[in-house]
Formats: structure tokens, C-alpha cells, sequence
């Protein structure tokens, strides 16, 4: 079991569009496997998967499992738990997701504006 002050000591998350597991399991202080299992329990965690059923995160997904590790090892929830507190949160989480959708891709489209002029 971590400490509760790990998650205070957590790296930043760099500035990317997608994670291997590998490098989640380094940012969020969690094994591959349990990646992996959370992803079964948890609804909200869906990585994008390519080529050869390859995981890839964003960033949300990276946040997401913070918050899921912050649940079940400092505060102590069960899966199930943790499962029903991020269902209760989830109305003002997915409008908030969805606004930072919007941002990045105003930010890309601006981006690629400039590119293009």
C-alpha cells in the first residue's frame, strides 16, 4: 500500500496527446496490471487502442486514474466504492471534459491556422 503523501509526489504530467502504459504507470504510481484491471472496473477508463491492441491515454485518462488511485489508496474506498463516488461525480466531470475537449481542439485549430497562413 502507498503512502497517503505519494500522491502529493507525483510527477507532472508532460505536455503530450497520448501515453503508453508504461508511462502512466510511471506518472500515476501504479503497475501496468492494475492499469489494466481498473480499466475492466472502472466504466470511465477507455484508452484508445490501436495497433496490436495498443493502449494509448490522453490526459484525461491520466487524471482520471490519479483520482481512481487517490480513492482506493489514500482515502480508502473499496473498487466499488470508488466506482459510485466517480458515477456521482460524473454529471459535472463529463460537462467539464467535454469543455476541455473543446479548448484543446480550439487550440489545435488555432494552431494549424497558423501553420497554414
Amino acid at each position: 500500500m502507498l503512502e497517503p503523501s505519494n500522491n502529493n509526489e507525483l510527477p507532472a504530467i508532460p505536455g503530450k496527446r497520448y501515453f503508453t502504459i508504461g508511462e502512466v504507470s510511471d506518472l500515476c504510481a501504479v503497475k501496468p496490471h492494475v492499469l489494466r484491471y481498473w480499466e475492466q472496473e472502472f466504466p470511465q477508463l477507455k484508452p484508445v487502442k490501436r495497433r496490436g491492441n495498443r493502449r494509448y491515454y490522453q490526459r484525461q485518462d491520466v487524471l482520471l486514474i490519479r483520482q481512481i488511485r487517490e480513492l482506493l489508496y489514500e482515502q480508502g474506498f473499496t473498487i466499488g466504492g470508488a466506482r459510485q463516488q466517480l458515477d456521482n461525480d460524473g454529471s459535472n466531470e463529463a460537462s467539464d471534459r467535454r469543455k476541455q475537449l473543446i479548448q484543446e481542439f480550439r487550440v489545435e485549430l488555432e494552431d494549424l491556422l497558423q501553420i497554414l497562413s
